[in-house]
């Protein structure tokens, strides 16, 4: 039982302090660069997904054609959802180049939020089943992976909150969604526990339908937005971004690894 307590009180942690922290960053620093951070976002989610989720999962003993229709089928599935409940969505913000009726942009916008709300939860469920399948083998390497947790999940939650504000998102809508989201992480913590065996062989599914939902929400919203602009004096700084996201994806990976 203290162990569940544990695994309950790193995940609470874990959760809380990285949305907050990156609420903080995002509003009080960020807020005045969204689009800017948009294309940040999109190397850090791409640079995520491929190097190290997909990673994550190929290194189960689960076939790799069995895992590669896995992913295939998320980006199917995310696919067929935002067909059969949004229809139709842009990802732009109010006061961008396109003339609508006030308001019209936030409204699209805040549909394309959703798929990424809904990658987070089964990354951050991964998270707390990782976070409880490590406790249970040992206080320290439970308490060694919770600080990784923590170190990913703050650039990331950066990325979602710009991609939330973007979308038209209140500050406090945007906190208290990714709060639940995040929550996620304690059910995955305590399923964990309880299913220890069975949620082992269920993480790299896990991982993969996050790696699906990222890879899906930056190629079909945040790249076609991108290439809309035209002049080389607008998309060069968006490259940057968009490599400077992928660095500090990669730097992440590197220091929670030990380099």
């Amino acid at each position: 039982m203290l162990t569940l307590l544990f695994i309950l009180a790193a995940n609470v942690f874990s959760t809380l302090i990285s949305v907050s922290l990156a609420a903080v960053l995002s509003f009080r620093l960020l807020s005045g660069v969204v689009d800017k951070m948009v294309s940040l976002s999109v190397g850090v989610l791409l640079a995520t997904a491929l190097t190290n989720l997909l990673p994550e999962a190929l290194g189960s003993d689960i076939e790799p054609v069995t895992l590669g229709w896995v992913l295939t089928g998320g980006i199917l599935g995310f696919f067929i959802l935002e067909k059969l409940t949004l229809i139709h969505h842009t990802h732009h913000h109010e006061g961008d180049a396109h003339h609508h009726a006030h308001g019209h942009d936030a409204r699209e916008a805040g549909r394309g939020a959703w798929p990424i709300l809904v990658g987070d939860a089964f990354h951050n469920f991964g998270d707390g089943v990782v976070i409880a399948a490590a406790f249970l083998l040992e206080p320290r390497a439970g308490i060694l992976t919770a600080c990784a947790v923590f170190a990913h999940e703050v650039p990331h939650e950066i990325g979602d909150f710009m991609i939330l504000l973007n979308a038209g998102f209140g500050r406090g809508r945007a906190f208290a969604f990714m709060l639940v989201s995040g929550a996620s992480a304690v059910v995955g913590g305590v399923s964990g526990y309880f299913l220890l065996e069975s949620s082992r062989v269920l993480i790299p599914y896990a991982l993969l339908m996050a790696a699906a939902s990222f890879v899906y929400i930056a190629l079909s919203d945040l790249l076609p937005e991108m290439m809309r602009r035209k002049s080389l004096r607008q998309s060069l700084p968006e490259v940057a971004l968009v490599l400077l996201g992928v660095a500090i994806a990669g730097l992440i990976a590197v220091l929670v690894r030990g380099g």
